[in-house]
């Protein structure tokens, strides 16, 4: 008897319309979707703030840059 790798599908022959059926459909009620990455804490923001300050300072991003970042990071 063949073992396939656990990461592998196996179709049958003549199943392929209900394996179809099932590709575009929702996934089981107990399989939720990934959940998004955790918020950053707010000293993550802090850091990530003098991180791209000391960038602009040393020329490196332009002050634009800086305030668009700094935005999106506030969520303004």
């Amino acid at each position: 008897m063949e073992v396939a790798p656990a990461s592998s599908a196996r179709f049958v022959p003549g199943q392929e319309p209900q394996t179809h059926r099932y590709l575009g459909a929702a996934p089981p009620a107990g399989l939720a979707a990934a959940a998004p990455d955790p918020a950053p804490a707010q000293d993550d923001y802090i850091a990530e703030l003098q991180r791209l300050a000391g960038l602009r300072d040393a020329g490196i991003i332009t002050n634009d840059e800086f305030e668009a970042k700094k935005k999106q990071l506030l969520g303004l």
